[in-house]
């Protein structure tokens, strides 16, 4: 899955290459000062979803797109740098839908129904896993509600939150400060407030956050 993921992140990124200078889904979008970015970064809330140590003096935070290819081809890689560093570092997924992916907002609006019950990452790892299998589909909610089903959750509340303006406020809320962080990309990742060059493999992305660890003890 892994070697087709990053063909098609390839792939993807030759043809987008060509005209925006490989820049993953780009949007229109206001501007910000570095330094308010970062706290604006490095503020997370509870209503955050957040992994990891919540006090760690590491702070990762993730602006992603479900449909985006090179957000899938990163998920596992920053799904193991949270379980290899546990408590050193805090991991924080927001949310950032692309306009241009249709099923972008659906994804998150299901991730978020899921959090409603405590299982924002299984549904998170779920839509990620599976990104193929719904990308392109005019019923994506319906396999979302499958997903919600095969986690065991409450069906009825799962559907009613999913609709709910509470969830989409959410998923808005994440894009807005996205934007007000001069976001154009997604993944974008930001470390201690500030933006890394995500590297394409595991072990250079583990050096840069090793790095960190050592200069915050």
């Amino acid at each position: 899955m892994k070697s087709r993921l990053f063909k098609r992140f390839l792939l993807w990124a030759l043809v987008i290459a060509g005209t925006t200078g490989l820049v993953f889904g780009m949007v229109k979008l206001g501007g910000s000062k570095p330094d308010q970015s970062a706290v604006l970064i490095n503020a997370v809330s509870p209503t955050d979803r957040t992994k990891g140590n919540k006090e760690a003096k590491v702070v990762v935070v993730e602006y992603s797109d479900f449909q985006c290819p090179a957000c899938a081809y990163y998920y596992p890689l920053l799904k193991k740098l949270s379980l290899d560093f546990g408590a050193q570092i805090s991991f924080t997924y927001r949310h950032f839908p692309l306009r241009q992916h249709q099923n972008a907002k659906n994804a998150a609006y299901a991730a978020e129904a899921a959090g409603k019950q405590n299982k924002f990452w299984e549904m998170h790892d779920l839509i990620f896993e599976n990104q193929t299998s719904w990308e392109n589909r005019g019923d994506a909610k319906n396999i979302f509600n499958d997903y919600a089903q095969k986690l065991g959750l409450n069906m009825e509340q799962f559907k009613n939150d999913f609709d709910s303006k509470e969830i989409k406020d959410k998923v808005e809320n994440d894009f807005q400060s996205g934007v007000q962080s001069n976001i154009n990309a997604t993944p974008t990742v930001f470390l201690n407030g500030k933006k890394i060059n995500l590297p394409p493999n595991y072990d250079e992305l583990a050096d840069i956050i090793n790095e960190a660890v050592k200069n915050n003890p």
